[in-house]
């Protein structure tokens, strides 16, 4: 219901809505501000006992056993610009892991559930894992940043065909979908890897923390400037193929 309204409210807003520059450098709008303020009153509402981490607001790991990490806008970019490719992901974190997660893709009328050891739904319709006997997609991921590691090997082909799709967690899903074999992000946030991580792990896909493994923070980290750079695949033989590549992106600056 609450994830109703925001998509409803994002859908209204698509392509209609001017942005601004954070101090990072990324792009917002009126519309992520509205979402993340109104997931984040929501959550407070559900679940009183349970800290919230979230993009446009606090960014400091809640001290709570249990806490929520939402982006409620991922892909401002291709949001503002009219490209009907975003995402809504909200994440309960148990431990220091996700235990459910939400991905929510408005314009697609898809949303997507994951429940820790208990499988994934697209629309309610439970998935099972890829059957990786007979893969077919011969695309990789990559964001924007983590293009940059074909200069470091120029006389070398890339391992695939590339995709830049401009949403972090798509990205990562995308594998588990079977749309690409492996994804390459050079400097993701804890909110934009949150849910997908839980569908990843849950679709038996495999994922290299290429840094700092997100499994390890603690409260009271301030992850405003962190980041968790990652090489995730569809089987174990597929992400050896790419870790060369990602390892390079770990001796990148920006």
């Amino acid at each position: 219901h609450y994830i109703d309204k925001v998509s409803a409210r994002q859908l209204r807003d698509f392509g209609s809505i001017s942005s601004e520059l954070k101090p990072d450098g990324t792009l917002v709008t009126e519309c992520d501000k509205w979402s993340d303020e109104f997931i984040v009153n929501s959550l407070a509402n559900i679940a009183k006992d349970e800290g919230v981490l979230s993009e446009e607001g606090s960014k400091i790991v809640p001290s709570s056993s249990a806490y929520w990490i939402v982006d409620p806008l991922d892909g401002t970019t291709n949001f503002t610009a009219g490209i009907p490719f975003w995402a809504i992901s909200i994440a309960r974190f148990v431990e220091g892991r996700p235990e459910t997660a939400f991905l929510d893709i408005p314009i697609l009328k898809k949303r997507i559930l994951a429940i820790r050891g208990k499988g994934v739904w697209i629309n309610r319709e439970k998935i099972e894992p890829l059957d990786t006997t007979n893969l077919k997609s011969e695309c990789v991921s990559l964001c924007s940043r983590s293009i940059s590691v074909l200069q470091k090997k120029p006389r070398q082909s890339f391992p695939g065909k590339i995709r830049l799709l401009g949403v972090s967690s798509l990205n990562m899903t995308s594998i588990a979908m079977g749309q690409t074999f492996g994804a390459l992000e050079s400097t993701p946030k804890i909110w934009d890897i949150a849910a997908a991580w839980l569908i990843l792990d849950e679709l038996k896909c495999y994922i290299n923390w290429l840094d700092t493994d997100p499994s390890q923070l603690n409260a009271g980290d301030d992850l405003s400037s962190a980041s968790f750079p990652l090489v995730a695949a569809m089987t174990e033989e597929k992400l050896n193929l790419l870790l060369p590549w990602g390892e390079l992106l770990t001796n990148l600056k920006y």
